[in-house]
């Protein structure tokens, strides 16, 4: 019976890191995530989106900080949606997009 006891243990043990693996996705860069999601409005402009590449139109989004940055792409604005394109992506990813859109 202590046999058993010890084999569902690592049984557990082995299905809960498995899942903690598999849920772990590492973190795409900014040029990734501008492929993946930004490109369409960000590359054109569309509805007065910050171009890719133009620091001076990103230059006062920037100087609001951050986290306000980021704040406004999870609400949404204008005709951007709620998460912009990119409804998975992580607050470092989301980062990463607008540094490297930015420059």
């Amino acid at each position: 019976m202590q046999e058993y006891g010890i084999f569902m243990k690592k049984l557990i043990s082995v299905a809960v890191l498995s899942v903690v693996a598999f849920s772990v996705q590492a973190e795409r860069s900014g040029e990734e995530i501008y492929g993946k999601a930004c490109t369409f409005c960000h590359e054109a402009g569309v509805a007065g989106a910050p171009k890719n590449g133009d620091a001076a139109a990103w230059a006062p989004r920037l100087e609001a900080g951050m986290d306000t940055a980021i704040a406004t792409i999870r609400k949404g604005k204008g005709a951007m949606p709620p998460g912009g394109m990119c409804a998975d992506c992580t607050d470092a990813e989301y980062t990463s997009a607008i540094n490297y859109m930015s420059k």
